[in-house]
């Protein structure tokens, strides 16, 4: 019985020297936005979260010197952004929020509770996007409804379907840099 404590004490120990193999950085930002209007102050809280890992690789790793060097490895960065409003808080993989020009005019696409809203360049609601289950989005008007999806570079790619021509059009937001 003393043998088998004896063990199992030698294999925690060992367990606990093991050298580290991954760098590890993680960083939180947080921003506050206060709104207040006629129905009270309303608080929305935006919070991302962006980690970075890169595996530790040596130069001669089999060799038997002490001190060794390292090799430069690529860094895995995952970014995940949490937003709360109005009590609800939902999970964004990429934020798509920004400015983005159509026809010379500056459209700016939004977060809001559900998905997110596209303003008009005088402040004025053009439409919502909605996300779909196949991360495609839903773009709703007053007087029609798209499909879209963001591209490699960022742009919103909205497709039309005009069922007295049977085509579709399709219009692309350029995002502003």
């Amino acid at each position: 019985m003393k043998k088998i404590l004896l063990g199992m004490a030698a294999v925690v120990c060992s367990i606990s020297m093991q050298a580290q193999i991954k760098n590890v950085k993680s960083e939180v930002t947080t921003r506050i936005t206060t709104i207040k209007d006629s129905d009270g102050e309303k608080q929305m809280v935006k919070s991302k979260e962006t980690n970075e890992t890169q595996a530790i690789q040596l130069k001669d790793a089999n060799s038997s010197s002490l001190n060794k060097d390292e090799i430069s490895s690529p860094i895995d960065v995952t970014s995940t952004t949490k937003i709360t409003a109005n009590g609800v808080t939902r999970m964004i993989d990429v934020d798509r929020s920004a400015y983005y020009d159509l026809d010379g005019k500056k459209y700016k696409i939004s977060t809001d509770n559900v998905g997110y809203t596209v303003t008009f360049p005088d402040g004025q609601n053009s439409g919502v996007l909605r996300k779909t289950s196949n991360n495609n989005y839903i773009y709703k008007t007053d007087d029609q409804t798209s499909y879209g999806y963001f591209d490699k570079s960022g742009n919103l790619i909205l497709e039309n379907y005009d069922s007295d021509t049977d085509t579709v059009t399709v219009t692309t937001f350029t995002v502003s840099k």
